[in-house]
C-alpha cells in the first residue's frame, strides 16, 4: 500500500515538473520585449523556424518631412518585405550627423541585421558606423556616401562623372553658352552633391565654357524655408544671373517656385535634380525647361535587395560580386569606386515638357 501511494505521489511529481517546463518554452522564447500576440504562432513553429527568424534591416534617411526620402524609404521597404524581412525606417527631424548617430545607436542597441544610411556626412558617422559593423550589422551607404571605411558597399543612383557633367551641358545650353549661373546645392557637408559639383567644375574648366561663369555655391541644407531664402539672396547678389542648377529635390522646388512667383519665368532658368510630381508646374511654365533625375524608389528598392544580399551573405561588398534585385532587370554588380565599392542603378534620366505628364502621377 505504502509502494502504491510513493508511485502515485512520483507521477504526480513528473507531470508537474513537465507542465513547468512547457511553460517555459511558451514564455521564455521572447525576450525582445513584445506583447503576448507575438507569441501567437506558439513553441513548435518557433523551435522550428530559429534558423529563418526575420531579419530587421534599417534605413537611416537625412531628415523627416523630404519627398525624394520618403520615396527611397518606400522603395525599401517594399524590397525588404518581398524578401520576408522586416524594415524600420528612421530619420532625424533636422539633417544633421548629431540626429543620425542617435538613431544608429538606437538601432544598434536593437541589434538590426543591416543599417542603410543616406549620410548627412561623409566622415562624421565613420565611429558609430564602426561601431555597428563590429557587433555583427551589415552597413550600407545609399544615395549620399560615407566614407569607404564606414561601409560594406555604396549604393550609388549614376555615375557621379555623368550627373556632373550633365548638369553643365544642360544649363550651358539653356544660357546658349553665355552669362552667369549659380548652383543651389543641399549641405556643405553632403558628400553626393560635393561629388556632383567637383565634375560640374571640371566640365566647366573645358574652352567652350570660357564666357560662362559660376558665381556662387549657395547651401539651402535640403530644407525647403533655407533654399527659398538662398534663392531670394541669388538673384539679389547677382541682378544678370540667368541660371540655378539645384542638385537637389527640395532646392530646384524651391528656386522654381520663387522665380514663378516673382514673375521671372524665361529671365532666370532653373535646371538640376527634382522629382517629376513637384517640378511638373514649373517644366509647363517654362522656369525649368528641362531637369533630370533617376527613381529614387528604385534606389531604395535597390537599396533593400543589396541589405538582404548582405544579410544573408549572398554578397560581402567586394568588387566583383552580383546579385539580383527583384522587379529590377538584369543583376548588379559590385564595383570599385574611389573609395570602397558600389553598386551603381543607371544614368540620370532627362524629364521635359514632352514626357512630364506621364511620370509626374508616379513619383
Amino acid at each position: 500500500m505504502k509502494k502504491h501511494w510513493f508511485l502515485q505521489l512520483v507521477a504526480v511529481f513528473l507531470l508537474a515538473l513537465l507542465v513547468a517546463c512547457g511553460g517555459d518554452d511558451e514564455t521564455g522564447g521572447d525576450d525582445t520585449g513584445s506583447d503576448n500576440s507575438s507569441n501567437d504562432n506558439g513553441t513548435e513553429e518557433s523551435t522550428d523556424s530559429g534558423d529563418e527568424e526575420q531579419k530587421r534591416h534599417a534605413f537611416v534617411f537625412k531628415n523627416t518631412g523630404n519627398p525624394y526620402g520618403e520615396k527611397q524609404m518606400e522603395g525599401f521597404e517594399t524590397a525588404i518585405n518581398e524578401t520576408g524581412g522586416e524594415a524600420i525606417l528612421r530619420a532625424p527631424d533636422q539633417p544633421t550627423v548629431e540626429g543620425q548617430i542617435q538613431i544608429i545607436e538606437e538601432l544598434i542597441a536593437q541589434q538590426v541585421d543591416s543599417i542603410s544610411v543616406a549620410a548627412n556626412d561623409y566622415d562624421g558617422l565613420q565611429p558609430v558606423l564602426t561601431k555597428a559593423m563590429n557587433q555583427g550589422i551589415k552597413v550600407l551607404s545609399a544615395d549620399s556616401a560615407v566614407n569607404g571605411d564606414s561601409r560594406m558597399v555604396h549604393i550609388n543612383q549614376a555615375d557621379p562623372e555623368a550627373i556632373g557633367r550633365t548638369l553643365v551641358q544642360a544649363v550651358t545650353e539653356m544660357m546658349e553658352n553665355e552669362g552667369q549661373f549659380a548652383i543651389l546645392s543641399a549641405t556643405s557637408q553632403a558628400s553626393n552633391q560635393n561629388l556632383w559639383i567637383e565634375w560640374m567644375e571640371t566640365e566647366l574648366e573645358n574652352e567652350e565654357y570660357a564666357d560662362v561663369e559660376l558665381v556662387e555655391v549657395a547651401y539651402g541644407d535640403d530644407l525647403r524655408d533655407k533654399s527659398v531664402s538662398e534663392t531670394e539672396a541669388l538673384l539679389q547678389s547677382y541682378p544678370e544671373l540667368k541660371a540655378i542648377v539645384a542638385p537637389t529635390t527640395v532646392g530646384i522646388a524651391a528656386a522654381s517656385k520663387v522665380i514663378t512667383d516673382k514673375g521671372l519665368q524665361g529671365e532666370v532658368l532653373v535646371t538640376g535634380l527634382g522629382l517629376p510630381s513637384e517640378m511638373a508646374e514649373y517644366i509647363s511654365n517654362g522656369v525649368s525647361p528641362w531637369m533630370y533625375l533617376w527613381n529614387p524608389i528604385d534606389v531604395g528598392y535597390l537599396t533593400g535587395y543589396a541589405a538582404n544580399a548582405l544579410a544573408e551573405e549572398e554578397i560581402t561588398g567586394e568588387a566583383g560580386e552580383s546579385f539580383e534585385a527583384g522587379d529590377l532587370e538584369g543583376s548588379f554588380e559590385v564595383t570599385e569606386s574611389d573609395d570602397g565599392t558600389e553598386i551603381l542603378l543607371g544614368e540620370p534620366f532627362q524629364f521635359d515638357p514632352d514626357n512630364i505628364d506621364e511620370w509626374k502621377d508616379v513619383y
